[in-house]
């Protein structure tokens, strides 16, 4: 006499058992009890099977199911009609290679978990966008440009331009294409960090459009508002007009393809900063700040404003700038003119890395005014720095960018000697 699995519901056992008793009946009046006996397995396996899985396919299974795989905070509708399984759902993401996947996936844990015979139906619509999401400020994507890094800090006089200028070369001796965009319209440093005053920028034809040539120094493309204007004239313009100068610069240039397009920002929080978020999307910020109080109090702010819900731009790390003073001398000693790691202390408090500590050297100052930045100086103490400097700013950026989407940022191909962060 045959057992009932204790892990079947009784109203199977009593389908099945009823079956059974028809099947042997059929078989004793034919008179072929043998071939029935062998009739009698087959249909038990299959009868079985088949109202077990008819019976099992209802709507809180299929909940239950969906709990299982984790995704029943993605479905709005379900709906079961005989074996056919209607299911209304919202992806994570609106890419449609994202959709596809999902469609797949459901596919074949319902396969797997109901069988075959099981028909899916799914409507995958896209995720309507968060609040915060709607109000972000971004910008469109610049073609050929894989990395925009805003050079910033809450108070003018810290050797930002300096550390752009700088920070440029050593990226691009370390085989990286680079470009540097002066935004500091009233104030513009560039044409001379690069030894390029006299210089102005020419008309190239891409694609049937006339586009801006930046100016080329170094391996290094750049363009200020400095080439336009006089070296003796003042810019003197309201917000809109300054903002609509930049974006011209921006967006009518012949960048060609970088790796890296660095923004020379101007102190403060203002027109300018918000005209540049809006224009581009900027991959990542950098803070440029000097160790003593009155300078550290701006530098909060200025990382307020990137981390500000409706800005949302990363902050890749803070440099020290005038960290010490060392004496051409004396290299090995270090006198803390302006306070001792004001900036590590902080950069700790905020939970962001320190990328670099760059010392106040007289010939780091003599090679900015002669338009020939200190980091080309091949085996000195400060192209030294720059480099561990920006190798730091790289391993920061490519963590950055291996946490988010990649249609949030672009992936580095080439590390160039760095490594991400452990």
């Amino acid at each position: 006499m045959m057992q009932k699995t204790e892990s079947f519901p009784q109203e199977i056992g009593l389908i099945f058992f009823l079956d059974l008793k028809q099947i042997c009946i059929n078989s004793i009046n034919h008179g072929n009890t043998y071939f029935y006996s062998f009739q009698i397995n087959y249909f038990y396996v299959n009868l079985y099977l088949k109202k077990f899985q008819k019976i099992m396919l209802t709507k809180t299974r299929v909940q239950e199911f969906l709990k299982e795989i984790e995704v029943d905070d993605l479905v709005k509708n379900l709906q079961i009609v005989g074996d056919d399984v209607y299911i209304d759902m919202v992806a994570h993401s609106p890419a449609m290679h994202e959709k596809k996947k999902l469609e797949v996936a459901m596919k074949q844990a319902f396969a797997s978990e109901f069988g075959e015979h099981i028909n899916l139906k799914l409507k995958i619509a896209s995720p309507e966008p968060t609040e915060v999401q709607q109000n972000q400020i971004k910008g469109k994507q610049i073609p050929g440009i894989q990395n925009i890094i805003a050079i910033a800090s809450g108070k003018g006089g810290v050797g930002k331009s300096t550390v752009t200028a700088n920070l440029a070369v050593t990226l691009q001796k370390m085989g990286f294409s680079v470009g540097v965009l002066d935004a500091d319209i009233y104030g513009p440093s560039v044409p001379t960090m690069f030894d390029t005053e006299s210089e102005k920028p020419i008309s190239v034809e891409v694609d049937g459009k006339n586009m801006m040539k930046p100016i080329e120094n170094y391996g290094v493309k750049m363009l200020s508002i400095g080439y336009f204007s006089g070296a003796n004239q003042a810019v003197v313009w309201r917000g809109p007009m300054a903002s609509k100068a930049l974006n011209q610069m921006i967006r009518d240039a012949a960048w060609g393809t970088l790796d890296f397009l660095l923004i020379d920002l101007p102190p403060g929080t203002g027109d300018i900063h918000l005209s540049i978020i809006q224009e581009v999307p900027v991959t990542g910020a950098v803070i440029v700040s000097t160790p003593q109080h009155v300078a550290l109090a701006d530098v909060k702010k200025g990382i307020a404003m990137f981390t500000m819900e409706s800005i949302n731009i990363p902050v890749l790390g803070l440099i020290e700038n005038m960290a010490y003073f060392t004496p051409e001398e004396l290299p090995d000693n270090k006198y803390y003119i302006f306070g001792k790691q004001g900036a590590q202390f902080m950069a700790e408090d905020l939970g962001i890395p320190v990328l670099g500590e760059i010392p106040l050297i007289q010939s780091i100052r003599e090679a900015g005014d002669v338009g020939r930045p200190a980091a080309l100086q091949e085996g000195s103490k400060i192209a030294e720095i720059y480099k561990e400097t920006a190798q730091k700013m790289v391993e920061s950026l490519v963590e950055r960018n291996t946490n988010l989407p990649p249609t949030e940022a672009v992936k580095i191909t080439t590390m160039a000697g760095c490594s991400p962060k452990k």
